[in-house]
């Protein structure tokens, strides 16, 4: 659906609700001219006068104005009189019949949707800036937006529900966002949204059906094979289905929850990583939590439950699973099962005495809370985990004072962030946790004295010509660029910019955590970890070749075609003078 079709539609409405009003309106007047150009008027020197057809006109267009009568050359006959008074009083009533009809026009929700849709096709046709379909605006769309906008990624929005988009204006985020309430699983919304837009980079499905954002992986995978797709899924049916699509990333948030939770129990370490790199509240580099080994307890074995038990019973970790309608094949030696609610007298009997923590991971916020409070009170030393269903639910989780509370919204948001961002982020944090704790404290060693306790922004750089000019004209003129070098100051050389390099991407393959000397190539992607002000410095450096010559070099060449040739000339004088002195 393109600016015109939206537009064309808009015409239909319009001449659809305004065709009878408007013929009337012209009825109403074309009867009022020519009968006031019939009607006779007074007599001068003895014979009849009448109005032409332009005085007719030029009457009844400034009648209908109501500025008031007069510029006429000689007053109104009685049955002129006569005639403006009909036609004053059915002039009014067309006037009323066809505002009347305006009005309807501007509250019909056809029209509204219209023009809403032409308005938001425009935009998006008129943006030049790289930008992201978001197909849902629920808890983890917004909080996916908010992550963007903190980073000046642009998106386009639409979703199902009237409401969250007009709660979509009032969101004060740092680059423009459209949204439009419109069904995105519909191709005709979709190509609106720009997914044939060569400024588009990704499609990220997050609508709370399944069926529907399989749908618009599809339909984005027909409409345009090259575009990146992420899907959010929590069913193992569509999962599959998914993931046998090219070009789309499939994000489980109960797998994320599973994860997280795996991680702050038995890697803390790396848990505290990836909270500080997503920029979790609270967090602070290198104080990780430090969650008790031991048997747990899990309430609720839902989809969720299922990859808690999954992830923890593969590391050792006994678990006593709550819930009424478990399934007896998820147990194990190390599993217990009461098949019962989360209450009092089902923690006892889970033993919540002896237990090193608890899991409360049901669907329902109300009932996490209360089983909160029911280990509160049964054992307030015990470690709580607790699961965060709706972000309304805030205030109240906050109060409830657990010692982890999870969100799989959040979690999702989060995650397809990094995946936005750049997937380097993602494969890093998968490849600490294949290594030993070691390496990841020596990363979170090197980020403290790197950034200290600034929050840190992430971002990513290809040495393309496009994002990185100066590099690569550099590098193709047999030039020797090192990560060192590229991060050195140009305010304060030799200084460096308080950034990491934490990965380089080259020739499909990727480098974790390399060395200041790794000589540079063309087309390499690298992931960059720092404080907010120093991208733009960097980039000053990759679009500048002075600045790249400075801080490779150290010496600040003549820009000037003046003061190259009068430098050179100094070079050659003092060689000349060195040459002289040796002989």
């Amino acid at each position: 659906m393109t600016p015109t079709s939206d537009l064309d539609r808009v015409a239909m409405i319009v001449l659809r609700y305004m065709r009878r009003p408007l013929f009337a309106l012209l009825f109403v007047y074309s009867v009022g001219i020519i009968g006031m150009a019939l009607m006779p008027g007074q007599v001068v020197d003895g014979e009849t006068t009448h109005m032409n057809l332009f005085h007719a006109f030029y009457f009844f267009t400034y009648t209908a104005t109501t500025t008031g009568f007069g510029e006429l050359p000689n007053g109104f006959s009685e049955e002129q009189r006569l005639w403006t008074i009909l036609c004053l009083y059915t002039g009014v009533i067309a006037w009323f019949y066809a505002i009347g009809s305006l009005i309807h026009l501007v509250q019909n929700p056809y029209f509204i949707q219209a023009m809403d849709g032409f308005r938001f096709a425009r935009k998006v046709e008129r943006n030049e800036e790289p930008f992201i379909i978001l197909c849902g605006f629920g808890d983890a769309g917004s909080l996916l937006a908010r992550g963007l906008s903190d980073h000046r990624m642009r998106a386009v929005i639409l979703d199902a529900d009237p409401e969250r988009i007009k709660a979509l204006a009032v969101r004060d985020y740092t680059v423009p966002m459209p949204g439009l309430h419109a069904d995105a699983s519909a191709p005709k919304y979709l190509l609106a949204a720009g997914v044939e837009h060569p400024a588009c980079q990704a499609l990220v499905a997050l609508t709370n059906n399944n069926d529907v954002n399989l749908k618009i992986a599809v339909m984005a995978r027909h409409l345009n094979p090259g575009l990146r797709v992420v899907c959010r899924s929590t069913s193992a049916r569509h999962e599959a289905n998914l993931r046998a699509l090219d070009n789309v990333t499939v994000v489980d948030p109960f797998e994320i929850f599973a994860q997280l939770l795996y991680w702050a129990i038995a890697r803390p370490e790396l848990h505290n990583l990836n909270a500080w790199f997503v920029g979790a509240r609270g967090v602070a580099l290198g104080a990780p939590l430090k969650a008790p080994r031991g048997n747990w307890i899990l309430c609720g074995y839902g989809r969720m439950g299922y990859w808690v038990h999954r992830y923890l019973g593969a590391h050792g970790v006994g678990l006593r699973i709550i819930d009424p309608d478990v399934d007896a094949q998820g147990d194990g030696e190390d599993t217990v099962l009461v098949r019962a609610h989360a209450d009092h007298a089902a923690l006892v009997t889970a033993g919540i005495d002896d237990a090193a923590g608890i899991v409360v991971a049901t669907d329902c916020d109300a009932d996490n809370l209360s089983t909160l409070l029911s280990v509160t009170e049964l054992n307030p030393a015990v470690f709580r985990i607790v699961r965060q269903n709706s972000h309304e639910n805030q205030v109240a989780f906050d109060a409830a004072r657990a010692d982890l509370v999870l969100q799989p919204s959040l979690t999702t948001a989060r995650r397809i962030l990094k995946l936005l961002i750049s997937p380097l982020v993602q494969e890093l944090i998968d490849w600490l946790a294949e290594r030993e704790p070691s390496r990841t404290e020596a990363v979170v060693a090197r980020l403290q004295a790197t950034v200290g306790e600034e929050p840190p922004h992430l971002w990513s750089v290809r040495l393309i010509p496009g994002e990185a000019p100066a590099v690569t004209r550099y590098l193709d003129s047999d030039g020797v660029i090192t990560l060192g070098a590229l991060c050195r100051d140009a305010r304060a050389f030799p200084d460096t910019l308080p950034c990491e390099a934490l990965a380089v991407r080259r020739d499909g393959r990727s480098i974790m955590l390399p060395e200041r000397d790794f000589p540079l190539e063309g087309g390499d992607e690298l992931l960059f970890c720092g404080v907010d002000w120093v991208k733009p410095i960097l980039q000053a450096t990759l679009h500048n070749p002075y600045t790249l010559r400075y801080v490779i070099t150290g010496v600040d060449a003549p820009r000037g075609y003046l003061f190259a040739w009068l430098e050179a000339r100094s070079w050659r004088r003092r060689s000349d003078h060195r040459l002289t002195g040796r002989r």
